[in-house]
């Protein structure tokens, strides 16, 4: 499964840059997240029409 994981600005909230992963990534891209104090919003990656 994979996941989009966007950053979102300090100040308002907004969405300043996205990137999608792979599961296995989740973990490590949230705690670095919580290490520097970063806000992100995670959310399932919509699968490619097939």
């Amino acid at each position: 499964m994979r996941f989009e994981i966007t950053r979102l600005d300090d100040v308002d909230g907004t969405a300043v840059d996205s990137t999608v992963v792979d599961a296995a990534s989740v973990n490590r891209i949230v705690q670095q997240a919580a290490a520097t104090g970063t806000r992100i919003y995670i959310r399932p990656a919509e699968s490619p029409a097939s």
